[in-house]
């Protein structure tokens, strides 16, 4: 792809993301609506689909309001933060043979320094609030990040070792035989509850904890910097799905439909899947959350990893 291509792709990748997590808002609580047997957004438009139309305004017009005993600049920064790096993060997902912004040996290690580099977000808007709650949410949000940062990365390493490389392109054509799921479904099922916590997904939204601190890092927050908060959220869920696609279920690969459309049908899948997931499982303890990655993910991951090496060598002779 030619520079102006990459550029116009990007441009169009970043209108459809941005658009795709506006439009999630409506689609979730439509979808959860539905499992609940309720109606669900039903009073604007068709099927209520101009809520999300409703909802932009409200946040648009609303007081620009910055508490006077907040870090004004960290204030403002914070939710910035996160959008940017989930944007950052689409740059390496390959959606077909040929739409691909950045073509990396290092693209799998790129998505996870930016998935890293969320955890700032919330940490510092936490601590530009100056408030107690804010500052007890940007803690439990940094050490949950940080502790599933470490799931993450070694659920990730069979599929590296089976494809032989950490570009996200390698590893789609690596699966035509066989979807990685098959072989790596311990590394699927940790990679998918890391994913949920990094994106701050119910059940493991436990640095919001409205029942207890009141919002978590957001309590000061209001307007758009609450909404670039929330849009954050939906591009990480957006973000873990294609990654999830890309790694295990064979990215843009599938008979008869063009490569983008299995890619897209494949994403939609999992977004419905975690969505519904939401309304599947309570919220666990904070406790329990820390028990299960360190004393169940990290020994699962760590066998994972051994098992796939060894299995590695043996067949490579």
């Amino acid at each position: 792809m030619s520079e102006l291509g990459n550029i116009t792709f990007a441009l169009a990748l970043i209108s459809a993301a941005v658009g795709g997590a506006a439009l999630l808002t409506w689609f979730e609580r439509r979808l959860l609506g539905i499992w609940q047997d309720r109606r669900g957004p039903n009073r604007l438009g068709p099927f209520g689909v101009l809520q999300v139309v409703a909802d932009m305004l409200k946040l648009l017009t609303k007081d620009d309001w910055i508490p006077p005993f907040a870090d004004r600049f960290v204030f403002v920064l914070a939710p910035t933060i996160i959008v940017i790096v989930m944007l950052l993060g689409l740059t390496v997902v390959p959606f077909s043979p040929e739409l691909l912004i950045l073509d990396s040996n290092i693209g799998l290690l790129f998505f996870l320094a930016m998935t890293s580099l969320a955890v700032y977000s919330v940490m510092l808007g936490g601590l530009a609030s100056n408030n107690k709650y804010a500052l007890l949410g940007g803690l439990r949000s940094a050490a949950q990040m940080v502790s599933y940062e470490v799931f993450m990365g070694l659920s990730l390493m069979g599929v590296v070792m089976l494809a032989g490389s950490f570009s996200t392109r390698v590893i789609v054509e690596a699966q035509r035989d066989l979807w990685f799921c098959v072989p790596q479904v311990l590394g699927l099922l940790t990679f998918t509850i890391a994913g949920i916590a990094e994106s701050h997904r119910l059940p493991f939204d436990l640095p919001e904890a409205e029942h207890e601190l009141t919002a978590g890092f957001h309590t000061e927050y209001g307007g758009m910097k609450f909404a670039m908060f929330m849009l954050g959220e939906y591009l990480g869920l957006i973000l873990i799905c294609c990654m999830m696609t890309t790694l295990f279920f064979g990215g843009w690969l599938g008979p008869w439909l063009p490569p983008l459309v299995w890619f897209l049908i494949k994403v939609f899948v999992l977004i419905c899947f975690f969505i519904l997931l939401r309304a599947a499982i309570p919220r666990p303890r904070y406790d329990q959350l820390m028990v299960v990655g360190w004393k169940y993910m990290l020994p699962i991951t760590l066998i994972n990893l051994l098992a796939t090496a060894a299995i590695t060598l043996a067949l490579r002779g």
